[in-house]
């Protein structure tokens, strides 16, 4: 296993290629991996994702087979030309745990750190961008089905390449309007969790109906950040106990319920108002638009509070 990890965002191509593997037809990364990644024991890593079990469906996070193990086994033989299992994880005495990329975005909910929450946002930002800009290209566009991504990683030239695409997302700001697609509930997560995690005092959300998917997409906030959900009576979904949990470690929630709304608003810090055209709870599940509005609204909205 390679040393020195760091952020994926300044990680080699070569680095990148042995961490990511195709396994039942998806896109994994090992728990070790994962581990040395987000600078943890793989066995803590482990442990505190089984006191959150309930966060990691099987089509979040699987077992391998011994079949499998085995044939990812080769891999590290034809990839490095060891066939010291010990040099290349640990010699393990149990079969490793794979992470599919939801998986991996639910880390940070489990591994509760500022460095952990920033390691995921930046490796989902990269895999989404990613897909984003080799749809755009046409010449790519016909292969996306077929080739896997260490495969499209091998049409960049070189690593000078790889590094400048991963500089150029970091610097991309946020859409200030656009349509999510039924079934495109991951990019519409990422782009809310985004916005979400851009705030530096305050969050508004004006939401109808909320639950602890609300709550779980509000933990990418910024540890001092205080939030307020305006929701109504019927909608409520949250008890007492919701909000006391997840303010006893990600301060401080309020829940205020209010009849004057029908759409939904995110307001960040007082300056930024987005109109979002479903529940936080439901993005992806049906098509839905949101929208960058002028700020100066926001008076007249807090008014209606």
């Amino acid at each position: 296993m390679p040393e020195n990890f760091q952020l994926l965002s300044s990680a080699s191509v070569q680095t990148l290629k042995r961490m990511i593997y195709t396994i039942r037809g998806v896109q994994v990364m090992l728990d070790s991996d994962l581990a040395a990644l987000y600078k943890v024991e793989t066995k803590a890593f482990n442990q505190a994702v089984k006191r959150n079990i309930n966060r990691f469906p099987e089509s979040f996070r699987f077992q391998l087979t011994v079949e499998e193990y085995q044939n990812l086994r080769s891999q590290f033989v034809t990839s490095s030309g060891e066939t010291d299992e010990s040099s290349q994880h640990g010699g393990r005495r149990y079969l490793p745990y794979v992470f599919t990329e939801q998986g991996v975005a639910m880390l940070s909910s489990v591994l509760h750190s500022e460095f952990a929450i920033q390691t995921s946002i930046k490796i989902m930002n990269a895999f989404v961008e990613m897909r984003h800009i080799i749809a755009s290209t046409s010449t790519l566009f016909s292969r996306l089905e077929t080739l896997e991504r260490r495969q499209i990683a091998d049409q960049y030239e070189n690593d000078k390449k790889f590094d400048l695409i991963f500089e150029a997302l970091d610097r991309q700001p946020e859409p200030a309007q656009g349509v999510f697609f039924d079934g495109q509930i991951w990019d519409a997560h990422i782009l809310i969790t985004t916005l979400i995690s851009k705030a530096s005092h305050s969050i508004l959300l004006i939401d109808n109906y909320v639950d602890v998917t609300t709550l779980d997409m509000l933990s990418k906030k910024q540890p001092k950040v205080k939030v307020k959900i305006v929701t109504s009576p019927r909608g409520n979904m949250l008890t007492a106990s919701d909000i006391k949990k997840f303010n006893a470690q990600y301060p401080a929630v309020a829940v205020k319920t209010n009849t004057a709304f029908h759409d939904r608003f995110l307001i960040l810090d007082n300056q930024e108002l987005y109109l979002i055209g479903a529940s936080l709870k439901d993005l992806g599940k049906k098509c839905f638009g949101f929208t960058q509005m002028d700020a100066g609204l926001i008076p007249e909205i807090l008014a209606k509070l």
